[in-house]
């Protein structure tokens, strides 16, 4: 008899275990208890969801789930974000689909609360309206992209040298690895927005064996690593498919409080296909935004057929107490690799320049654009490795610092140059250019005299590291269309002034800079009829070598 009373008892325990889980990144708990399906938010915040056993079956005979399932009005007044989470948490727990109902409008208020997605979602043909003119946490997305690998610390990494191709390591799964070095400093910002720099940072990809993928190597050396992490890829590809949104743009005051009321991607082998983005709503002021589509801490993303919205530009005082422009995104990308934008655009006219720049990127490898036609492009802290091809870039054109080499063909580019090396991070790019089959319009067709590659390195800030200008570049087929250009216009140089003062061998930099060794160009032609030029600063650039000019 004792037995058999141990076997009910273990066996309640084992029922009351698989009835009940809870996710402590989405504060949601699931239950399958004998009462009707429903959800509420207990006294700690948390989603508490029932799920009646008969549902239970239903859902998952039907391989999917809807937001109405769980309550959802999609009305566009009642606040369904419960009911989207509660959606997401129950899916997530029995590998099911979530699809929202076409013709639904969801309203999304500004209470804390995260949708947790780890599986495949379809918002279909639904709207969603995004309120941020209340929020209780600014850094909460409404939906998170997650695995359900965990991250986990791998040991005795000790040091890393530059393009090493194997760790002493071994691995349960191929691993997204960061490593870090708070003992050095880099990206050193100069300028008004000015900062004591970052720790080292790297980010590559192994295998169980700790084999580099050396499409996207180690970049830096490491004397110490005072931090290690490895996040799992996931090799199941997770799709994310249609929806419109709709932002109604915070009225918070102009500082760098930046909003995170996004979809942030945080897992490997993402694809988002069809979505739309708009915002309303924006006035003379408000805080700057993180991206709505926000890749972080992971590696194969892809974003296709996608809409979204450039942000109005607001100004605020920098660090170094002076007037600036702060920067806001629709699209931030931070420690990812093999990031690709394919045949996506934005709402708004990618030359007004009352928009901030839709991108922006920090310790990224392997980013694509292709089919694009955005404002900008933007690497930050360092890109290694960017294609832009078949695309129209506008009034803030293409801004980056990083190594490797940055291909450029048949694009459009509205900005004030082809490529411009952020000054704030040293104008710097290890690696190559290579610049084909594209037309230039400077300024969006304003009389300026254009230069093809712009910057400014003065030689006497601390950047954290070495200051590279791209060791070859090859320009090939090229139009710029400089028809309405000023008076006394000498034609379009290939390098504008990066250092006025530096006119002789009397100038010293305490932190020297590798100029260009060699310049390729072929099939170069001006409206203008102007030959291309090499500087306002030829002493800067006596020995670079000019091939075609």
């Amino acid at each position: 008899m004792i037995k058999y009373i141990f076997l009910f008892f273990s066996l309640c325990f084992v029922r009351a275990a698989l009835s009940q889980t809870e996710s402590i990144a989405g504060k949601t708990i699931i239950t399958s208890l004998h009462k009707k399906t429903g959800i509420h938010s207990n006294e700690n915040g948390a989603l508490q969801v029932n799920v009646s056993p008969k549902d239970v079956q239903k859902f998952k005979a039907a391989g999917l789930v809807r937001y109405s399932d769980f309550g959802a009005k999609g009305d566009g007044k009642n606040d369904d974000m419960d009911a989207i989470a509660a959606a997401h948490a129950f899916a997530n727990q029995y590998g099911l689909l979530v699809k929202a109902d076409k013709k639904a409008t969801y309203y999304i208020s500004g209470k804390k609360r995260t949708a947790i997605v780890q599986t495949d979602t379809d918002f279909d043909t639904a709207n969603f309206i995004i309120d941020d003119s209340e929020v209780q946490d600014r850094n909460a997305p409404v939906f998170q992209v997650s695995s359900k690998l965990l991250p986990f610390k791998p040991g005795g990494i000790l040091s890393l040298k530059s393009n090493q191709s194997k760790i002493d390591i071994s691995l349960p799964y191929p691993c997204l690895v960061t490593v870090t070095n708070a003992g050095v400093k880099q990206y050193i910002r100069f300028g008004p927005n000015q900062d004591n720099g970052s720790p080292q940072t790297d980010i590559f990809i192994t295998d169980k064996n700790g084999n580099v993928d050396m499409n996207a190597p180690i970049i830096w050396n490491f004397d110490s690593i005072t931090d290690i992490t490895a996040l799992p890829v996931d090799e199941k590809t997770l799709n994310i498919t249609g929806g419109h949104f709709t932002t109604i743009a915070n009225k918070a005051q102009s500082k760098y409080t930046y909003y995170a009321r996004n979809i942030a991607i945080q897992r490997s082998n993402v694809v988002i296909d069809g979505l739309e983005h708009h915002i309303t709503g924006e006035e003379d002021h408000g805080a700057p935004y993180g991206g709505f589509i926000n890749i972080s801490n992971c590696a194969y993303v892809t974003v296709k057929n996608t809409m979204l919205t450039g942000h109005k530009t607001y100004r605020t005082i920098g660090s170094a107490g002076e007037p600036v422009s702060m920067g806001t995104y629709d699209i931030s990308v931070t420690r990812a690799l093999n990031i690709s934008f394919l045949n996506c655009s934005q709402t708004n006219d990618i030359k007004d320049n009352r928009y901030w720049g839709i991108m922006g990127s920090n310790y990224c490898k392997n980013i694509l654009y292709d089919g694009c036609t955005f404002s900008r492009f933007d690497a930050h802290k360092g890109v290694a490795n960017a294609t832009i091809r078949n695309s129209v870039l506008g009034h803030m054109g293409i801004n980056a610092i990083g190594s490797g080499t940055l291909t450029v063909e048949n694009c459009t580019i509205y900005g004030r140059s082809i490529v411009n090396l952020r000054n704030d991070y040293g104008s710097t790019w290890q690696g190559e250019f290579i610049i084909r089959n594209c037309i230039f319009i400077p300024e969006a067709g304003k009389p300026v005299s254009a230069s093809l590659i712009t910057g400014s390195y003065s030689g006497l800030h601390n950047f954290g590291y070495t200051c590279y200008m791209p060791e070859r570049i090859t320009i090939e087929n090229i139009k710029i269309d400089d028809s309405n250009h000023p008076t006394n216009y000498d034609g379009p140089a290939i390098f504008s002034d990066f250092n006025p003062k530096m006119n002789d061998n009397t100038y010293k930099e305490q932190f020297p800079y590798v100029v260009t060794k060699e310049v390729i160009l072929k099939n170069v032609t001006t409206s203008s009829g102007k030959p291309l030029r090499l500087s306002n600063n030829t002493f800067m650039f006596r020995s670079t070598k000019i091939t075609g000019l």
